[in-house]
């Protein structure tokens, strides 16, 4: 099992890029950098290359809309360069408050534009002629379209790799069995092992049956906050959890278009989804953080003492997590990751 972790940065990046070398060292395989509408993550991921010398740098995620199949393309092959042949570009949909507010772009069909893209993109990183005729995207643009100058181009310089890991952050059930089906790894937020097999259990099946031989076995990243040790003061940590919880149920989508507050109701919390949602909406987001379920802190994430981290490691494992993704809460974030890395080695 592989060690990753989300970059945290407050303000500047930098300061949270850099602190990225220490945990390489103590065994950290894989970061993570999201983009949102915040900065946007090549531009760190190419920092964080010249910086480290063995962690995989990947974007978690780089969204379907705002770049074109070309320039994704160009994304993934300048970082794998720049990397070394270490980059994993994270894929996914975002939702309609950051396409269609911060790009200014519909939010429509995100799952056959995911599904061309990444046909896209591995056709470009083996250096075919990018040709596609599909429902979203039409490589080279037809010829009564435009000046009627559009020929097939292939990427004008040679990838470090013919393939470069693609991921997809998804939660729906067709866009998971869609996953499992054509991409290199899953990337499922809020993940929460006990109720992974009953909400995600038939799409994975489902795609699964559908993946081509040419792929290896689905890899799959989640996790939580670590922090390892004894009594309330420890357990008494998860409440920093709550505002990121609160957010993504409460504040990530309008009423009736929030993936996270569906997948809190999927997990058997509908009542408490909905008044985080009510209350967050509404401005009260402390409040909203409270009703946070404890049980869902408490198992999506790995607080507590040695045994009980060993717990979650093994019930990450068996829900099929081969990267355990951490957010270290402790003095020193290093020690926690090697601590955790000799028990999943």
């Amino acid at each position: 099992m592989k060690l990753s972790m989300p970059l945290m940065y407050d303000g500047n990046p930098r300061q949270a890029a850099d602190q990225v070398v220490a945990l390489e060292k103590a065994g950290l395989d894989t970061v993570w950098v999201a983009e949102a509408y915040g900065f946007d993550s090549p531009t760190l991921m190419g920092y964080l290359a010249a910086k480290t010398e063995t962690l995989e740098i990947g974007a978690a995620i780089l969204n379907v809309f705002s770049r074109t199949p070309g320039a994704l393309l160009q994304t993934a092959a300048g970082l794998d360069n720049v990397s070394g042949g270490r980059a994993v570009i994270g894929l996914g949909a975002s939702g309609p408050q950051v396409i269609e507010g911060f790009h200014g772009l519909p939010y429509d069909k995100p799952l056959g534009r995911t599904r061309e893209v990444i046909k896209i993109l591995r056709q470009g990183l083996r250096r075919e002629p990018l040709q596609h005729d599909g429902k979203i995207f039409t490589l080279p643009l037809p010829a009564d379209q435009g000046l009627g100058l559009g020929k097939p181009l292939k990427l004008l310089t040679r990838p470090e790799r013919p393939a470069v890991p693609l991921w997809v952050a998804s939660l729906g059930d067709a866009n998971v069995a869609m996953t499992a089906e054509i991409a290199d790894g899953w990337i499922p937020h809020l993940f929460l092992p006990e109720k992974a097999q009953d909400v995600w259990g038939e799409s994975l099946a489902k795609g699964a049956a559908k993946r081509s031989a040419d792929l290896a076995p689905l890899e799959v990243t989640a996790g939580g906050m670590v922090a390892i040790g004894e009594g309330e003061d420890t357990k008494a940590l998860l409440d920093f959890a709550r505002p990121l919880y609160a957010l993504y149920v409460g504040g990530m989508g309008a009423r009736g278009k929030n993936f996270y507050n569906d997948l809190a109701r999927q997990y058997g919390y509908e009542e408490e989804a909905e008044k985080i949602q009510d209350l967050y909406l509404d401005g009260k987001k402390k409040e909203a953080e409270a009703l946070v379920p404890l049980e869902w802190l408490e198992a999506g994430n790995l607080v507590g003492p040695e045994s009980y981290v060993k717990e979650r490691i093994a019930a990450f494992r068996d829900a099929g997590v081969t990267n355990l993704q951490l957010t270290p809460a402790s003095a020193d974030p290093a020690a926690t990751i090697a601590q955790v890395k000799e028990w999943v080695s």
